[in-house]
């Protein structure tokens, strides 16, 4: 270990797993995107808080930036170290703390994958609802340092709904116990929900008290096929209305077929522009009556051309596999990501817009979008085409992204729904925040953080 600061670190942490082999480094120290060749000092992997707090003090000391690192699929370069951090992997601390039945909490260390936390909830008979494809590898950590949604917004809310406390290791090293699992707590701001979405900028989560609920009653899933952009809304509106909606999911035909390409298989016959995976509860044959005259009614009035609805556990994952496996079968096109969101009343008229602009701006590259239409939030896909380098391709997606953000501001939407500004997004803040919010925000950044050690780079410019 030839860095005397790494040598410094060591003394003062013996216990402290360091790594600084070149496959460790090009391993951790790049996200999802790709984009930036990965050049962290070395990755940290501390086992406890106590050395979360010595490794941030040992950096304040040394000057040397951090970057808060869980499971790396994040989309917007949030932990991406590219020029010579430190990341911090929490990876080992991964343990399931506590349970309280009475308040229905898990306290989990940040590490901690959660398709784990379903698992251990399950255990207790509840559920932790935040879901999402990424389920397998993602952390809480991460999904806490960016808010994540998911899948099943539309009935239980983004992951700052299910957060009842928080540990977190602030840019001074100073350990924060915030809300302590308070259902109410009226005692000045809330710096728990600071924390939540603040993408590792203003502290490290060490521990996270999760809320639990019940189970579901039973639900169906059916798989619709759309003739058009304007049915989306329709039926969207026709089915809540009627049915008592968990999930509520739109893709279009170019992304089924990568679905399809990718060994999903195909559930409706016959080519359709656009199509829902829609999920909602059928506890009882009222429920499931209702269903049925929801989609006859959607066929009447021309918004649904076909469907089809699950009729055991296996076919309702083989239909949801149509739209989770979406991502991973795009990963091998190298695609350019935007995720963005607009009020639901907004949707149709930004989706016209949205849909011009793409068309204007892509004319010969394909364009693969999908999202959760019952909570605003649109991913948009571009692939890069053999033909562009790489570079070419960026710029030439980054002026589009220019004219998006320029869209989503006259319709009052947001450049990022979930995946967080990292990086990718910074340069469109303002497309989204105020020159008076953005200021704000730098100075509790300064508060948290005084010499700017924590994720630098990411979320201002």
């Amino acid at each position: 270990m030839t860095d005397p600061r790494l040598a410094d670190l060591a003394r003062r942490l013996p216990d402290l797993r360091l790594l600084t082999d070149a496959g460790d480094l090009e391993h951790y120290g790049r996200d999802w995107t790709r984009r930036w060749t990965p050049a962290p000092l070395a990755i940290a992997l501390p086992a406890s808080v106590e050395e979360v707090q010595g490794i941030v003090h040992w950096a304040n000391e040394q000057k040397v930036a951090i970057v808060p690192s869980g499971g790396r699929t994040g989309l917007s370069g949030g932990a991406v170290a590219a020029h010579g951090e430190l990341v911090l992997s929490l990876e080992r601390m991964n343990r399931v703390v506590g349970f309280d039945a009475v308040d229905r909490t898990l306290t989990v260390q940040p590490g901690i994958v959660l398709e784990t936390v379903h698992e251990a909830a399950r255990g207790h008979g509840l559920i932790y609802p935040v879901d999402f494809a990424a389920r397998g590898s993602c952390s809480i950590g991460g999904t806490i340092a960016t808010n994540a949604g998911g899948i099943r917004v539309i009935r239980y809310g983004n992951t700052r709904e299910w957060i009842a406390g928080l540990k977190v290791v602030a840019g001074n090293g100073e350990l924060l116990d915030l809300n302590r699992g308070l259902i109410k707590n009226s005692s000045g701001y809330d710096l728990r929900q600071l924390m939540i979405g603040s993408e590792g900028t203003l502290g490290i989560v060490v521990e996270a008290t999760l809320r639990l609920t019940d189970p579901p009653p039973a639900s169906q899933v059916m798989l619709l096929a759309l003739p058009n952009m304007d049915a989306l809304m329709r039926v969207f509106a026709l089915f809540r209305a009627r049915l008592s909606l968990q999930a509520f999911e739109f893709f279009t035909d170019v992304a089924l077929k990568h679905v399809l390409a990718h060994g999903a298989q195909r559930a409706i016959e016959g080519d359709h522009p656009y199509y829902v995976v829609t999920e909602f509860e059928a506890a009882d044959e009222r429920a499931q009556e209702a269903a049925l005259a929801a989609f006859e009614q959607g066929v009447e009035q021309g918004a649904i051309s076909d469907g089809v609805i699950a009729q055991s556990d296996a076919q309702a994952a083989a239909l949801w596999r149509l739209r989770e496996g979406i991502t991973e079968s795009l990963a091998p096109h190298k695609p350019y990501k935007n995720d963005v969101s607009v009020r639901i009343g907004a949707l149709p008229a930004f989706l016209h817009d949205m849909q011009s602009l793409l068309g204007r701006e892509y004319p010969h590259i394909d364009v693969v979008w999908f999202g959760h239409i019952g909570d605003g939030n649109l991913h948009i896909n571009v692939l890069k085409p053999e033909s562009l380098s790489d570079a070419d391709f960026i710029a030439q997606c980054e002026h589009v992204t220019k004219l998006l953000a320029d869209t989503l501001q006259r319709h009052g939407g947001s450049i990022s729904a979930e995946h967080g500004i990292g990086l990718v997004k910074r340069a469109y803040l303002e497309s989204t925040r105020s020159a008076a919010e953005i200021a704000l925000m730098r100075g509790v950044r300064q508060v948290f953080d005084p010499n700017g050690i924590l994720n630098p780079g990411k979320l201002f410019v």
